[in-house]
């Protein structure tokens, strides 16, 4: 059986006198539509609010999002500027214009993802970053729960979120290795994460700025490899007297 006879089959079962259109638009059910992606095929989700799911369009999506959700699924086109934005919102690896739909998340969630989607393309932040930029500076643990639970993969760059201890962690979306392969394809060069995690270098200066940056903000990165001095935290940076850098704010 297809994917797309799988998810239909989820029509299946609304009250009578329901179609799938009042269905769709008074919150009883989502329509979905497949979609490319650089992990390959992937069901998005919507409802009136916006983008509402995306997962591998594999064996189980349907169980997965009836799992999550409580809602019905059916075959639909999104509206037509949603469509036009969705592609380019999952190589983008931010909503952009596309609304998108967290309401079944917390407060805190929804701050969190939103800082999330925010992190450039080519880059990662930690935990304890967002859990900073959330102005919940203890709830590194949180970020964490939250990143592993955020409905919308891709469009939230959950992948682009990395342990406190500077390891690549876990991905939702199929599994760590996807995630290696996401960061590849935007030249983070995950190899390169793993040894300055087992290193412990936290934090990274340029002495000719006296600027410390994350490793993958683009501006530590265009001092050079060979040019930058290694931190084991932001407080030792700053020991040596070196400044944050206000583009990455490494904290």
């Amino acid at each position: 059986m297809s994917i797309e006879d799988q998810l239909s089959g989820l029509a299946g079962g609304l009250p009578d006198g329901i179609s799938e259109g009042v269905a769709l638009g008074t919150g009883l059910a989502d329509g979905y539509d497949l979609y490319p992606s650089p992990l390959g095929e992937v069901v998005v989700t919507f409802n009136t609010e916006g983008v509402s799911s995306l997962d591998l369009a594999t064996n189980g999506y349907e169980a997965r999002f009836a799992d999550r959700h409580g809602r019905r699924l059916f075959r639909a086109e999104p509206p037509a500027n949603w469509g036009r934005h969705i592609p380019g919102a999952m190589e983008a690896g931010t909503p952009g214009r596309l609304p998108v739909d967290l309401r079944s998340r917390t407060a805190f969630q929804n701050r969190v993802l939103h800082i999330a989607a925010t992190i450039p393309r080519g880059e990662v932040r930690p935990y304890g970053w967002l859990a900073r930029e959330a102005e919940k500076p203890g709830a590194s643990r949180a970020v964490g729960s939250t990143m592993a639970r955020n409905p919308i993969p891709l469009i939230i760059p959950c992948h682009r979120v990395v342990r406190s201890d500077g390891h690549l962690g876990e991905y939702s979306l199929g599994g760590p290795h996807n995630k290696w392969e996401l960061l590849t394809q935007e030249g983070v060069e995950p190899a390169r994460l793993v040894e300055l995690a087992e290193h412990r270098v936290r934090v990274q200066g340029d002495p000719a700025t006296g600027v410390y940056c994350h490793p993958t903000c683009h501006v530590i990165r265009a001092s050079g490899e060979w040019n930058v001095a290694d931190f084991p935290s932001t407080a030792a940076a700053r020991s040596a007297g070196f400044r944050p850098c206000e583009v990455c704010r490494p904290g």
